[in-house]
C-alpha cells in the first residue's frame, strides 16, 4: 500500500531536481559560470533557502523571495521546492538588517567640527548586527564590492576596482604608518576589559584604546614581513577638536623622515546608534570567534581638496577584495565621505574603522588581526 506513495515522492523529487538543474543551466547560459557560481557561493539568502527546501512550505506572494534579486531570485524561482522555505530567507535578512539602521551604513563623519556624539549602553542592551548589503539599493556596486557614497561625486567603482595600485613598497625602511587621529576611542567595557574612562567610550589606558588595536595590526604585519611604524600620539587629548589638524602634521613629519612609507592607515572605531537610541555593534563570527567588522573609508575632500581619492579608492577596493576572499563577512561596505581625513597627503592613505563603540575590545582585536592578515597579503604583492 505504501509503494505508490514512495513512487510519487520519488517523482516529485526528480522533478524538483530537474527544475533546479534547469535553473543552473539557465544561469550559465545567460550570465556565464562566474555569475552563477557567485550567486550560489556567496549569497547567504540563497544558501539558507536551499538548505531549508525540504520544509516544503507553500510560497507566499509577498514572502521574502520578493527581497531576493538577480541570480538568486531566478534560481530560487525556478523550483517550487526551493521557494518553499520562505522562512529561511526571512530569518537570514532579519540577522543582517534593522529598519532603523540600514545594513552597512556608518555613523556620522569623524571630523574637526566638534565632539563625536556618544550614547552608551550596558553590554546586555547592545544589539549585534552583521552589517552586509542585502540589495544594491543605496550603493555603488561593482564585482561584488559595495560603496556607500556620501559625496556628490560620481564614482566609477568598476574602474577603481580594475585599476592597478601604483604603489611599490621599498625593500628597505618602514613601509606602513599606523596612526590614530582619535587614539582614545574605546569599546564597551565587558568581562576583563574594563577601563577607566576619560570620556564616554574613550580612555587614556593604552591597553584598552585604539593604540591596542594598532598594536595588534602592527604585530600581524610584522610577522608577515612588512615593516611598520606605529605612532602613539594622542591627537584627540586633551582637546578633541582639531584632532585631524594635529594628526596631519604627524603624518607629514613621518613622510619627511621616512620617504619609504607608502601606506598610511588611520585606525579608528565607529559608533552606531539607532533613531531610538539603541546601541549597535558590528560583529560577525569567523572560525568560532566573535569578530568586529571592519570598514574602509575613503575621503574625497571638500571642493576636491584630495587629488588622490581615486587612487586611494583603488587601494581600498584591493583590500576589500582581500577581506571578502579570506573572510567573507569581515568587511562592511566601503564608505566614500566628503571629508579628506588627511588622505591628500599620500596615495596610499585610508581610514580603517575596526568595529563600533558597542563592540568589545576582544571582538575588535579579532577584527584587527583578520584585517591585517588580509591586507598584508595584498600589500606583500606590492613589495619590491
Amino acid at each position: 500500500m505504501k509503494r505508490p506513495i514512495v513512487w510519487k515522492r520519488l517523482l516529485r523529487r526528480c522533478a524538483a531536481l530537474f527544475l533546479a538543474t534547469l535553473a543552473v543551466w539557465l544561469l550559465l547560459l545567460c550570465g556565464g559560470a562566474s555569475g552563477a557560481l557567485r550567486s550560489l557561493g556567496e549569497s547567504g539568502g540563497f544558501v539558507a533557502t536551499a538548505l531549508a527546501a525540504e520544509l516544503g512550505k507553500a510560497p507566499e506572494e509577498d514572502g521574502p523571495l520578493s527581497l531576493l534579486d538577480g541570480w538568486d531570485r531566478l534560481a530560487v524561482g525556478q523550483s517550487l521546492l526551493l521557494t518553499g522555505s520562505q522562512g529561511a530567507v526571512a530569518e537570514y535578512l532579519s540577522r543582517t538588517e534593522d529598519p532603523q539602521l540600514p545594513a552597512g551604513q556608518p555613523a556620522e563623519d569623524h571630523d574637526d567640527m566638534g565632539e563625536e556624539p556618544q550614547v552608551t549602553a550596558a553590554p546586555s542592551d547592545i544589539v549585534a548586527r552583521t552589517l552586509i548589503p542585502t540589495s544594491p539599493q543605496g550603493y555603488d556596486v561593482a564585482g561584488g564590492l559595495y560603496l556607500y557614497n556620501r559625496t556628490g561625486e560620481s564614482v566609477d567603482l568598476a574602474g577603481a576596482a580594475g585599476a592597478a595600485v601604483n604603489i611599490t613598497l621599498p625593500a628597505e625602511g618602514p613601509q606602513i604608518l599606523i596612526i590614530h587621529t582619535h587614539a582614545t576611542e574605546a569599546y564597551t567595557p565587558d568581562g576583563t576589559d574594563v577601563y577607566t574612562p576619560s570620556d564616554q567610550s574613550r580612555t587614556l589606558e593604552e591597553e584598552d584604546n585604539m593604540l591596542r588595536v594598532g598594536d595588534e595590526m602592527e604585530r600581524v604585519f610584522t610577522e608577515m614581513g612588512l615593516r611598520v611604524v606605529h605612532d602613539r600620539t594622542l591627537h584627540d587629548y586633551p582637546q578633541y577638536n582639531q584632532a585631524y589638524t594635529r594628526s596631519a602634521q604627524t603624518v607629514k613629519d613621518y613622510l619627511a623622515q621616512y620617504p619609504s612609507i607608502k601606506i598610511v592607515l588611520d585606525v579608528h572605531r565607529d559608533a552606531l546608534v539607532g533613531e531610538d537610541g539603541t546601541v549597535y555593534k558590528a560583529v560577525t563570527r569567523i572560525d568560532g570567534v566573535d569578530t568586529a567588522q571592519v570598514m574602509l573609508v575613503v575621503g574625497h575632500g571638500q571642493n576636491g581638496s584630495n587629488p588622490h581619492w581615486m587612487e586611494n579608492l583603488t587601494l581600498a577596493c584591493k583590500l576589500q577584495t582581500g577581506m571578502n576572499t579570506l573572510y567573507p563577512t569581515l568587511a562592511r561596505p566601503m564608505t566614500f565621505r566628503a571629508s579628506s581625513y588627511n588622505q591628500e597627503l599620500s596615495t596610499g592613505s585610508l581610514l580603517v574603522e575596526v568595529g563600533t563603540h558597542g563592540n568589545t575590545l576582544q571582538e575588535a582585536l579579532a577584527g584587527a588581526r583578520l584585517f591585517a592578515r588580509a591586507a598584508g597579503q595584498v600589500l606583500l604583492g606590492l613589495a619590491e
